[in-house]
């Protein structure tokens, strides 16, 4: 097994989205060649409401999934499908917008004002990006979750791990979403698909990747081009980019560690993007736009 080395460190980017929403990007709207098939991923925990009260008003997706997880508060979603629902703490939705929809996202804070959660986009291949969109709601109850002996604890929302399956199915680039947690002080390796891109986003906790020692804030270690080994130190909210490999090691500081891990099998196909629209080539971007202006934008009834 050979351990994947880091590819790059992305720290995210303050982002102002829908009708005012303060978030925290990862990457999006840019060459993404090196997370093909995601194409943007946004942190959008935010303890001032408002700060992300005005939501997502009503916006049109095509060629494209949007997946959202939520730790803490409630999203209200809805769309011109009549599709209406409430996603809440540890619940996931993977929204396959394919041919199109016009939809809006209302996050609502918890008591205490606080509203946590992610957004990954991932990219439709060309022979599905005009199939009929659909809505996989799962309620937290509904996440597998699997302890090892050492007391990692991994929620899978979609994919194998483990011997567990996670709720979401029917997704076309076979990707795999874990909520990984280690205990303080404990190292530990994980597996994935070799051929697949492969990131982590750590948002809680301290550790290093790889066999970095003395981990601090999260600690990465990379292979410069002369074949020194540099131990980077990034804050929370960082990226972490894998290159290939068949597992990933990583270290837990005092505090444990938490963090997304997420791979997919790459499309390798051109991209053709603006906005919430996601086409193969400019002309299919053109028309998806036109017919946004005419009214004729949504095919499912």
């Amino acid at each position: 097994m050979s351990i994947r080395p880091i590819k790059q460190i992305i720290s995210t980017v303050p982002t102002l989205e829908g009708a005012g929403v303060k978030l925290q990007r990862a990457f999006g709207f840019e060459d993404t060649d090196d997370v093909d098939p995601f194409l943007l991923f946004d942190d959008f925990r935010n303890d001032v409401p408002d700060d992300y009260r005005a939501g997502f008003p009503w916006h049109p997706h095509r060629g494209i999934e949007t997946i959202t997880y939520v730790l803490a508060g409630s999203v209200e979603h809805g769309d011109n499908l009549g599709n209406r629902g409430s996603l809440g703490a540890g619940d996931v939705q993977w929204m396959t917008a394919g041919s199109g929809i016009l939809h809006q996202e209302m996050p609502q804070g918890d008591p205490r004002g606080r509203m946590h959660g992610f957004q990954l986009w991932a990219n439709l291949p060309s022979s599905l990006k005009m199939i009929r969109p659909r809505y996989q709601d799962v309620d937290a109850k509904d996440v597998p979750e699997v302890v090892n002996d050492d007391g990692t604890r991994v929620r899978i929302v979609v994919g194998n791990f483990w011997g567990k399956t996670g709720p979401v199915d029917g997704v076309a680039t076979n990707p795999r979403y874990l909520d990984v947690s280690v205990p303080p002080g404990v190292r530990r390796s994980l597996p994935v698909e070799r051929t697949h891109h492969a990131f982590a986003y750590v948002f809680e906790g301290s550790g290093s990747f790889r066999d970095a020692s003395q981990p601090q804030a999260v600690a990465t270690e990379r292979v410069t081009n002369t074949g020194d080994e540099v131990i980077d130190r990034v804050a929370n909210r960082s990226l972490v980019l894998f290159d290939r490999g068949d597992e990933v090691t990583v270290q837990a500081g005092h505090d444990g560690i938490r963090f997304l891990f997420v791979s997919g099998k790459p499309l390798e196909e051109p991209v053709a993007w603006r906005g919430p629209i996601v086409m193969n080539t400019c002309e299919e971007l053109q028309q998806a736009y036109a017919e946004l202006r005419e009214g004729t934008f949504v095919k499912a009834r």
